[in-house]
């Protein structure tokens, strides 16, 4: 018994000494809030409106006009330097719809409807992706699934680089996914249905 008690002490003696001074001061602090995304225009799980559904299947509904949904993240990572959203449509084998990375650090939300471009107007210094699709254009393309009910996802990465450098005009998608994706330190992520 004394002997499992002198090795539980020597074990805790241990770990205290190999604790840093960050990492002392990190448990001691107050617990942060966790990384989160949410939108304006829909609830987490709810239906996304019209208003933020393709344009480009031949129909004329003129609720119908592309535009992407406002976004408000929250809680992410403190060594943040930028961040990227990817859109998927998770029942469509993922098919991205939208990337748009190099979002300032500063930066903590989209406006609703960002330009269609290669670099939009807003956020400052982002940059789109070109979607290779039914639309063929840079940044967002809405949901697309006119006879069915597909589950969208909006996820934001928080990233460890201020500039994805690797990227440029002629990106596709899953390039810029994989670029993404071996930058990020976080990430959160909403769905909607349409």
């Amino acid at each position: 018994m004394r002997s499992a008690r002198i090795a539980l002490c020597a074990l805790l003696v241990t770990g205290a000494v190999g604790l840093s001074p960050a990492t002392a001061a990190s448990a001691s602090s107050a617990p942060r809030s966790a990384f989160a995304l949410s939108s304006s225009a829909f609830a987490d799980g709810g239906v996304i409106p019209k208003v933020h559904e393709c344009t480009s299947g031949g129909g004329s509904d003129p609720g119908k006009r592309n535009e992407s949904p406002a976004l408000t993240w929250s809680g992410a990572p403190t060594a943040a330097k930028s961040y990227a959203i990817v859109m998927r449509d998770l029942d469509n084998a993922s098919l991205i719809h939208w990337v748009i990375y190099d979002i300032a650090a500063s930066t903590a939300s989209l406006p609703q409807n960002v330009d269609h471009a290669y670099q939009p107007s807003t956020p400052a210094g982002a940059r789109q992706v070109y979607y290779r699709g039914s639309a063929s254009l840079y940044g967002y393309q809405g949901p697309c699934s006119p006879s069915t009910v597909n589950t969208y996802e909006f996820v934001v990465y928080a990233l460890n680089r201020a500039s994805l450098t690797n990227l440029n005009s002629g990106s596709s998608t899953r390039t810029a996914a994989r670029e993404i994706a071996a930058a990020t330190i976080g990430s959160a992520r909403i769905t909607g249905e349409s």
